[in-house]
């Protein structure tokens, strides 16, 4: 699909040494990406960054200078390596303070469920002066905005919780709509005429998908992806003519 000036697009930076190591498997992006399309905008890309406060840095200053919106996820908690409000902070060249509206929120919390407001947990009021609070109705502890950057938890409840707070703040612009056809043709044999309509149609993606050890058998699914519904059905029905030239079946048709 081709940008136009009313595509919004978006970045994830996926930030954690245990997702890197293979500990944690992320289960964020998933989420994000399909609640971003409901709402118009399109994930673009996704980067993987080490409890490091400059590769932090690098990555949100590259990704919010190509983007219309950049979501972090990990690093806010209370522990050391949580460090992501100090680098964000850093990469906008701003200070990281103690948010008083968070901090006061927190302090309360503690204090009327006979908990003490440590150090450690002060530091989840940390944040980059000037920066807006984004809510969460799981935990007390907030996650928050500044400018095109979204920073959220990365525990998948709470971040979901986040990202819905943060809905309402985002332009968005066209819908992706999917159809995926399904057939038994080889992909060796679907290669070449796929090509040509991809040509035909270059405001749509087409990509194939092929699968192994199913009930049926193995088999091709070939996904058009559009913000144009009439591009949508027609790049599809050309598909569905491409396969039965190649003698094959359509297996399904379905459209998302």
């Amino acid at each position: 699909m081709s940008d136009s000036s009313d595509t919004v697009t978006a970045a994830l930076c996926i930030i954690g040494n245990e997702i890197l190591s293979g500990r944690v498997q992320d289960a964020n992006l998933a989420f994000l990406g399909q609640g971003l399309n409901e709402v118009g905008v399109q994930l673009r890309e996704v980067r993987v960054v080490p409890d490091i406060e400059d590769e932090i840095v690098a990555a949100v200053n590259a990704l919010r200078a190509r983007y219309t919106y950049v979501f972090t996820t990990g690093g806010i908690g209370p522990t050391h390596d949580d460090i992501t409000p100090e680098s964000v902070a850093k990469a906008f060249g701003r200070r990281a303070v103690h948010h008083p509206v968070a901090y006061a929120r927190l302090e309360e919390w503690y204090r009327n469920n006979d908990r003490e407001f440590t150090e450690a947990r002060k530091r989840m009021t940390l944040m980059p002066e000037g920066a807006e609070l984004v809510d969460n109705a799981v935990s007390i502890a907030p996650g928050f905005r500044v400018e095109n950057v979204f920073v959220m938890a990365g525990v998948p409840q709470i971040m979901r919780a986040m990202f819905e707070a943060a809905k309402p703040l985002l332009r968005g612009g066209k819908t992706v709509r999917s159809r995926t056809i399904g057939t038994r043709v080889v992909e060796g044999v679907l290669a070449g005429p796929l090509g040509e309509i991809q040509k035909r149609f270059p405001h749509s993606d087409i990509g194939s998908y092929p699968y192994y050890g199913a009930p049926g058998g193995n088999g091709v699914n070939l996904v058009v992806r559009s913000t144009d519904p009439a591009d949508l059905d027609a790049a599809g029905d050309a598909i569905v003519a491409m396969i039965r030239d190649l003698g094959g079946d359509v297996l399904d048709d379905v459209r998302g």
